[in-house]
């Protein structure tokens, strides 16, 4: 999977630039996969962009400004959001990949995964312990049921016997 990251080699606007700048450098750093696509000298990247970011997401102006970053053909976001993201300590789950292992987000996904399976286990235990519970009863009752029978033979016998 590779992310793409669509930017505007010639802005004028110098918070663009930033932005740009920082979504790259932060993906650099975390040894992401990343293509960038040049919105600025590439009419079909300027195009495609604009047409794959969702309704939803775009501006009130309804173009959508760089960067925009992709999951192949997924939205993932734009500035705002993968900020959103690098600050929460889910750019991994924000870019729609895997955190490496040893990573903050990788080990919080374990534990959280632990936990899972740890409450399944109790909830397996619990569900064993209502069967056993529930064959108890059914054992209970299969005797009350037995015995009522055979107080019910033994008075027919001494109805016939009187």
């Amino acid at each position: 999977m590779v992310i793409k990251v669509f930017l505007a080699s010639s802005s004028g606007s110098t918070a663009i630039k930033k932005k740009q700048q920082d979504v790259v450098g932060f993906l650099e750093a975390l040894k992401v996969d990343y293509a960038q696509l040049d919105i600025a000298c590439n009419e079909e990247n300027r195009m495609w962009m604009r047409q794959n970011v969702p309704e939803d997401k775009k501006p009130a102006n309804g173009i959508p400004l760089p960067p925009q970053i992709f999951n192949e053909e997924g939205y993932c976001g734009d500035y705002d959001t993968f900020f959103d993201a690098k600050e929460d300590n889910s750019v991994y789950a924000f870019l729609g990949l895997p955190p490496p292992p040893g990573s903050k987000q990788a080990q919080a996904e374990e534990e959280e995964q632990e936990e899972e399976d740890l409450q399944s286990e109790e909830e397996e235990e619990l569900r064993q312990l209502e069967e056993q519970d529930d064959e108890g009863s059914e054992e209970e009752e299969e005797a009350d049921v037995q015995e009522e029978e055979e107080e019910d033979l033994e008075e027919t016998q001494e109805e016939e016997a009187e």
